[in-house]
Order: structure tokens, then C-alpha cells, then sequence
């Protein structure tokens, strides 16, 4: 009778073990491309989040979330299409945090979350205009839209005593957004911008379009572009001319490989990205460290973040699939509920568990308006003996 009770015993562990499913997660990002240099530690974030889930064992009975990358390239929205088919139909995965760029979102979510109901949450997509697609609430972003970058680097250039400026972007989703942005809000506030024009990526030689930037003039240039591309040849291409003496950069060009390349060349450069200096914040600067991630890159609060609203929006709904949770995810990240920072993960799964509530705050000060909008916070920064460092918040 003892053996048996013993087997039966094991019986049920071994039940409660196999009902346990992993839970895959996509992680789709430009792992080559224009940002390539961003997303490395973009992922590391993410899966940081994902390892603090499955460590708690907490998670959907017990779960295990396991990591799945997936390449947009940034740039080429077949590519990325590709990339997330493969994530849904092979891979099998419950969510996707990404895309990180705004067109491949914008290709992604119309062409495979809509159809297949897949949840996406990006931490970079920043383009105004991801704002009206009819997502069927399954978009949301941690990143805030480039409608209020602009904003903020317009007041950043006005009280810097920059009064006319070029401006040089990307010719994309994202640089036509965020160069529309920064001319309006910098105009309502009294400045001038001379000439707004697009450069192509991949290109050697960019001495047409500085040329053209240089006739209009201005006290500044404003180049919004990418830092593993043409936004760096541009960049070059004014160090070599000496067409303008002060550089102004918004996110996207705000990777590691900016500095490598130019270092105290550009001294004297500012801009913003978004951050916080919420106590999240500091305590991923924390956690980051320990597990050797550059906590400071661009975006890693914000795809740490995505990453844990999305675990913790299953565990409310106790199911993995994209139909049950994706109602949950403004319910965590909101108040009402015990406020949630990094670190927190395990308390929060167990509160939900419970049944209770949670405020999810993290590491971006994350607050979901509207269409699950963040509403942001951004970290003037800029360039001083070749190294990026923080001026103040906004």
C-alpha cells in the first residue's frame, strides 16, 4: 500500500510538471541592419525579465518562458513579415516584444498580429503614425510616439539658443515622423528650420545632401537618422566639410557605435531619448550591471519593461494565449494595484496569483494612455570628452 501511495505521489508531480508548458516568447528586433548596435543589449533586457519570471517559479503554474529572436533587419519590412510568420507559425510563440523599428511594426502588425491576433509590444517603435492603425488591442509601446519627442527636443534646441536648423533624416516611417515633429513643435516655439530633407541608407557618399543642408543653413543640424548608417555618414560628411559646428541627435542615433565612431569629434552634440530617473530605473541600472548588460543603452528600460508587462499580463489572465491576456495588459501597467518595479517580479505574479492588483511603474516610469500609449519621460544627454552623459530629465 506504501509503494503504491509512493507511486501515485509521483505520479501527480510528474502531471503537474507536464502541465506546466514553457511559454515562448518572440523577441523581434534589428539584430542586423541600421541598429544593429542598439539591440544587442535591447534583447539582453528582455530576456533579463524573462529570466526573473522563470526563476520565480510563479509563473502559469510554473512555467518556464523561453527567448525566441527573430531579425527584422529594421529596414526591409518583407524581411521582417518573414521574421514574425516564422515566430507565430513555427516557433509557436505567445507574444512578441518588438518590432523595434516603425516600419517593420507597422508591416508586422498589419500583415501577421492582426490576422493571426498576435500581441506585440514595442519598446522603440516610435512613429506618430502607428497610432492610427485599428490594432484590434493588440499593439501597444513603452517607448512614447516621436508626436512627443519632438516636443521635447524642440524645448531642448530653443532653451540651448539654437534659433534655425537643418534637418537630415531617414527616409522612412520613422525619420519622415519624428523630422515632421521636431519642425512643428520647433516652429510653435519661434524657431526656424531652413530645410527639412531625407537621406537614403547604405549610401558612400553624402556630400549632395549636406551640400544642400549647408546652402539652407542654420545654427544647427538636426540629424535624425541611425547611427550604424546613414546618419553616421552624415555626420562624417559635415565633420569633413565643416558645414555645421553643432549636432543635434534624437533617439535613433543614440547607439554605442556613435561614440566609437566619432567620439570627442562631436563634442558639444545633445539631443534626448527616452528614460527616466524613477527609483526602477536606478535599480535595473542595478540588475543590468550585475548581469553584465549596459543598462544605459538606448531603450533598455523600456524593452525590459515590455517584456514583464507581458509575463505579468498572463499570469492575470492565468492563460499564455494573446485572445485572454491582451485585455489584462492596461489592467497591470495602470493603477489601481501595488506598484511594481524591477527586481519585483516574483511579488507581482504572486499578488496576481492571489487575484489581486498591480501598478506596474518599471524601470521607463511607464504609465499605457489611450491606444497603449506611453506617455514618456526623456534624458537630455550629450557629448563632452567623447563620452555621452546626462544633463537632466523631462
Amino acid at each position: 500500500m506504501k509503494k503504491f501511495l509512493i507511486a501515485s505521489a509521483a505520479c501527480l508531480a510528474l502531471s503537474a510538471a507536464a502541465s506546466a508548458e514553457d511559454v515562448k516568447v518572440g523577441i523581434e528586433m534589428g539584430f542586423t541592419g541600421p541598429i544593429e548596435s542598439l539591440t544587442p543589449p535591447m534583447a539582453q533586457a528582455a530576456e533579463l525579465a524573462m529570466k526573473e519570471v522563470s526563476d520565480s517559479g510563479l509563473f502559469l503554474g510554473g512555467a518556464k518562458v523561453v527567448p525566441v529572436r527573430g531579425d527584422e533587419t529594421c529596414i526591409d519590412a518583407g524581411a521582417a513579415t518573414a521574421a514574425a510568420e516564422r515566430l507565430v507559425t513555427s516557433d509557436k510563440v505567445a507574444g512578441i516584444i518588438g518590432p523595434t523599428c516603425s516600419g517593420a511594426t507597422s508591416a508586422v502588425l498589419t500583415n501577421v498580429a492582426i490576422p493571426n491576433g498576435m500581441v506585440l509590444i514595442s519598446p522603440s517603435a516610435t512613429s506618430p503614425g502607428l497610432s492610427t492603425i485599428d490594432s484590434k488591442g493588440l499593439f501597444f509601446r513603452t517607448a512614447p510616439s516621436d508626436a512627443r519627442e519632438g516636443e521635447i527636443l524642440a524645448q531642448i534646441m530653443t532653451e540651448r539658443g539654437v534659433k534655425s536648423a537643418a534637418i537630415s533624416y531617414t527616409n522612412n516611417d520613422y525619420g519622415k515622423g519624428i523630422a515632421a515633429s521636431i519642425q512643428s513643435a520647433f516652429e510653435k516655439l519661434g524657431g526656424k528650420i531652413t530645410l527639412s530633407a531625407p537621406h537614403e541608407d547604405g549610401k558612400s557618399d553624402y556630400s549632395a545632401e549636406v551640400g544642400a543642408l549647408a546652402s539652407a543653413g542654420g545654427d544647427a543640424i538636426v540629424v535624425a537618422g541611425y547611427a550604424d548608417q546613414g546618419g553616421a555618414g552624415v555626420v562624417q560628411t559635415v565633420l569633413d566639410t565643416g558645414a555645421f559646428s553643432k549636432f543635434v541627435f534624437p533617439n535613433g542615433m543614440w547607439g554605442e557605435s556613435l561614440i566609437k565612431k566619432f567620439g570627442s569629434q562631436i563634442d558639444g552634440a545633445f539631443g534626448d531619448l527616452p528614460g527616466s530617473d524613477s527609483p526602477g530605473a536606478a535599480k535595473l541600472l542595478e540588475m543590468t550591471k550585475a548581469a553584465g548588460i549596459n543598462g544605459t543603452a538606448t531603450f533598455v528600460p523600456e524593452t525590459y519593461d515590455a517584456a514583464a508587462i507581458m509575463l505579468l499580463a498572463m499570469q492575470a489572465a492565468n492563460s499564455a494565449k494573446p485572445a485572454d491576456y491582451k485585455g489584462k495588459i492596461m489592467d497591470v501597467v495602470n493603477a489601481p494595484g501595488e506598484k511594481i518595479f524591477p527586481g519585483d517580479l516574483a511579488k507581482a505574479l504572486e499578488i496576481l496569483k492571489a487575484g489581486g492588483d498591480v501598478d506596474y511603474v518599471g524601470a521607463s516610469n511607464v504609465e499605457f494612455i489611450g491606444k497603449g500609449e506611453s506617455a514618456g519621460s526623456y534624458r537630455e544627454v550629450e557629448i563632452e570628452g567623447g563620452a555621452m552623459k546626462t544633463v537632466k530629465f523631462h
